[in-house]
């Protein structure tokens, strides 16, 4: 608008200065005409007035000539002059002077009245904008936020419908097709895998069958050994399709947690340092969580640390805190940054394995509602802390 204005303002002042311009200069025409014919001077005409400016005081020629006065003096100017010499070099100059004083003020009160418009509109559309923008950012906010649930694993996250066809439509349209379509390869790879774990149970169970059968010796140990690992990656398959399809439920219950870790450590048959943690002579208590899905986790995390980590491993129990550290090279940065991977077993120097344990861990504490998290202790060794929920 204050644009507008401006661009208006200079269009009407100059179209003031060129009608007094053409209006001095006709009027100007008939002056000299009277004044050659009669000797009289005729509509206002002056001859050499002490105000004409400079510029006009003595022409170079007898043609008819025009300035603009910027001077001001009570109620006349600005103005337009026009002057032409009545005869040959030396003789007067006769002068016509148009105010335009009257036109300016009128341009004077259009800016006023523009001005205000401006301002009255810019008070009436600030809120507006204001509400406007708001909105957007709200809508923008939503998809940022539900975006990144869909990163962090929440595939059933959704925008859903949006008002307007504008391009935050479109960009919420966007991620909801994108977030069904990962969706569902998700979902199908887990069937796969379901799938596939499922039917290898009945064959894998056939082969341990058929080595238990065999005439002992190296050859019997050594493939009863492997049909045994296949058995527990079937096994470690099935749990994780569970996992991810939600279909694990707790079974909680009170028990002693430093018992149950004991309990878990010993099955594992690893040696395993177990030391329990009291502040004040604190009386061990009891928590209320799933003792089996319990179990399953400290086992993997105990596992974990002598296969791929360094000894001694040392089990520590503090409240509602479990942490299992050993003394190798530590967790690879990847994953203490993202987290386990299926069938990623980290840097190399920490062992060979299929990599399933952490993940089965991990999503066992969900079911638990616990938190399980991996680091490095800042003298070297992984270090995983399982918090308990209160």
């Amino acid at each position: 608008m204050a644009t507008v204005g401006m661009l208006v303002h200079l269009w009407l002042a100059q179209d003031i200065r060129d009608r007094a311009q053409r209006h001095a200069l006709n009027t100007l025409y008939s002056a000299m005409d009277v004044y050659r014919r009669s000797g009289t001077l005729a509509d206002g005409a002056e001859l050499d007035p002490p105000l004409l400016p400079a510029t006009l005081r003595i022409p170079a020629d007898s043609d008819r000539h025009t300035t603009y006065d910027r001077h001001v003096e009570g109620n006349l100017g600005p103005s337009v002059w026009a002057a032409q010499r009545i005869g040959g070099p030396g003789s007067p100059v006769l002068a016509m002077r148009v105010n335009v004083s009257p036109e300016f003020h009128t341009l004077h009160r259009l800016d006023v009245i523009i001005a205000l418009a401006s301002l009255v509109t810019l008070a009436a559309a600030m809120p507006l904008t204001g509400y406007g923008a708001g909105l957007l950012a709200l809508r923008l906010r939503q998809v940022c936020e539900t975006a990144g649930r869909i990163c962090a694993g929440d595939l059933d996250a959704r925008i859903g419908p949006t008002k307007g066809r504008d391009e935050v439509a479109d960009i919420a349209a966007t991620v909801d097709l994108m977030a069904d379509s990962l969706s569902h390869r998700l979902r199908t790879e887990r069937q796969f895998t379901a799938d596939v774990a499922h039917e290898l149970r009945t064959p894998v169970g056939g082969l341990l069958a058929a080595a238990d059968l065999l005439p002992e010796g190296e050859m019997e140990d050594l493939l009863r050994a492997r049909v045994r690992d296949l058995r527990g990656l079937v096994e470690d398959l099935l749990e994780i399709s569970r996992l991810d399809a939600g279909a694990e439920q707790p079974s909680p219950t009170h028990v002693p947690l430093h018992a149950v870790v004991c309990e878990a450590v010993a099955r594992t048959t690893f040696d395993t340092e177990v030391a329990l943690v009291t502040r004040s002579a604190e009386a061990v208590g009891t928590v209320e969580t799933d003792p089996r899905r319990l179990e399953r986790i400290v086992s993997n995390l105990v596992a974990n640390a002598h296969r791929h980590g360094g000894t001694p491993v040392e089990v520590t129990v503090e409240g509602r805190t479990v942490l299992v550290r050993d003394h190798g090279p530590g967790f690879p940065a990847e994953l203490v940054r993202d987290g386990p991977r299926r069938f990623r077993t980290g840097a190399t120097q920490r062992g060979g394995g299929h990599g399933l344990g952490l993940t089965i861990a991990l999503g066992q504490a969900r079911v638990l509602g616990a938190e399980l998290h991996l680091g490095n202790a800042p003298d070297g060794g992984a270090v995983a802390s399982l918090r308990l929920p209160d």
